[in-house]
């Protein structure tokens, strides 16, 4: 009934100050910033700023790493992106300076950068900003092509070869992107709220047809494919904090050859990879999401603006998420104040004002007896009365006037179209029709005259929803008088 509902439900985040401590303490940015540290007028780097060969081991011993090759590496990494994080300042070789242009042996120097002394002395925000532009390094880094055979993808003109690696890198970050996408919609959803999901069942998220029975064995062959560059891309992004990751267990490699298949029946999943997004993770995921123009919304986003807009922007939210952002709300606002804000943006006859009064309704329940004065103003309004009514007689009150019969049903046709709109037709609005019929004898021949927008679509519901076909029958009778009857 009303208009475009949001993609994705509202995600919890930690505070900024939480999650900038998980940051700093990510494994990758926390060695990036003690390499940075350790960088002095002795550091040399090459043309492209990554650090001499022969500075590598020391490097790694100062990181506390082993003294061999993977050691080097992780170093190496680690330095990396201290550069594209800007914690170091690179200066390239000068041309004409010791060691020329040209000359192998050219180094350069670094200097702290300006973002080093803001992990330490910056707000919350200066680091996440930064643990941002780490995350997009790394990000870059697992959609990179493996480059075992680099020589023979080198081209005439020196370039790399793309399509001799087969490596789109384009379509490789869209994937990529998807994965977390879906991963963040698991967990915001409540889907990975138990635990890690399984890596096998979100590489089919990627690959399955949603209309696919029995996958053939040409789709469990590309799922397996994608678990396997999944598998290389996780262990890639969890040391700047952004997922915890159960690798593929490599003795399935030994088992079944280079590429294990999808686990079966009640094969022990855990094995195939698992993975969850951490808060940081959630944060950095839905920053770039923000970014690409997607509606993520987040539970706080609509405290500090008007009812109106609150009661719109949590009508489609799950039930935990709309009272959360509701006491965010409310938490700001004296009691009287805001039952009166909520039950004024209550009004309206446009096609949201159904689910907007349920909302506002729902709203009050959390405000308590301070909301008193607040609804007994509205019993003698039109739209408001009923829901006043109701709110009174749940908190107790003796002398609560009783509602003519225009307004009840009013009521009925106004909490139906809510309903409608905020679930579709569940069987439990089944039940709330057949109790209404039941409850009021000759209801169907009052309802058809109720002045409200949606009163022909909600009995047109009313007709596909009764269990009894001759009620049902006299749903669809009377959809047809009050079409007829604002048409007249």
């Amino acid at each position: 009934m009303s208009g475009d509902r949001p993609t994705l439900p509202p995600v919890r985040l930690h505070s900024d100050a939480e999650l900038a401590r998980e940051a700093l303490t990510s494994p990758l940015l926390a060695r990036a910033a003690r390499l940075a540290r350790w960088a002095g007028p002795a550091t040399r780097v090459g043309a492209g700023g990554e650090l001499v060969d022969e500075q590598l081991p020391e490097a790694a011993a100062h990181l506390g790493l082993s003294a061999d090759e993977d050691g080097a590496a992780e170093a190496s990494e680690a330095w990396r992106l201290a550069v594209d994080a800007g914690l170091v300042d690179v200066t390239d070789p000068e041309e004409g300076a010791d060691g020329a242009e040209g000359d192998a042996e050219a180094t350069g120097t670094v200097t702290a950068g300006e973002n080093l002394a803001l992990l330490t002395s910056g707000s919350p925000q200066d680091v996440l900003a930064i643990w941002l532009d780490a995350f997009d390094a790394v990000f870059a880094d697992a959609t990179a092509p493996v480059l075992d055979d680099l020589a023979d993808a080198i081209a005439e003109d020196g370039q790399i070869d793309f399509e001799a690696l087969e490596w789109d890198p384009e379509a490789e970050a869209e994937f990529l992107e998807g994965v977390l996408g879906n991963l963040y919609l698991l967990t915001v959803s409540g889907g990975a709220a138990e635990g890690p999901v399984p890596l096998p069942a979100l590489a089919a998220s990627m690959i399955v047809p949603d209309d696919m029975g029995e996958p053939t064995d040409d789709v469990l062959e590309q799922v397996s494919d994608a678990m396997m560059r999944l598998d290389d891309q996780f262990r890639v992004l969890e040391p700047i904090g952004l997922v915890t990751y159960r690798p593929v267990d490599e003795a399935l490699m030994a088992e079944e050859g280079a590429e294990p298949q999808p686990p079966v029946d009640d094969e022990d999943v855990t094995r195939y990879g698992m993975v969850g997004l951490t808060p940081l993770g959630l944060y950095g995921v839905r920053a770039r999401m923000l970014e690409a123009g997607v509606d993520a919304p987040a539970v706080g986003d609509l405290a500090d603006k008007g009812a109106e807009v609150l009661l719109d922007g949590i009508a489609y939210f799950p039930e935990a998420s709309a009272g959360a952002e509701t006491q965010l709300w409310l938490a700001r606002r004296e009691p009287a104040a805001a039952a009166r804000e909520l039950l004024a943006a209550a009004r309206g006859r446009d096609s949201g004002a159904p689910l907007r009064r349920l909302r506002s309704q729902q709203a009050l329940s959390l405000v308590g007896p301070g909301a008193e004065a607040a609804v007994r103003e509205v019993l003698d309004d039109a739209e408001l009365g009923g829901l006043a009514r109701v709110w009174l007689a749940e908190h107790g009150a003796s002398d609560v006037p009783p509602p003519p019969e225009s307004m009840i049903f009013w009521l009925a046709i106004d909490t139906i179209a809510a309903q409608l709109d905020a679930d579709g037709e569940p069987d439990e609005l089944q039940g709330l029709v057949a109790g209404l019929t039941g409850r009021h004898s000759g209801f169907f021949d009052a309802a058809w005259r109720v002045d409200h927008p949606a009163t022909a679509d909600v009995l047109e519901a009313m007709g596909r929803l009764h269990p009894d076909k001759k009620a049902a029958k006299e749903a669809r009778k009377a959809a047809f008088k009050a079409r007829s009857r604002r048409a007249g």
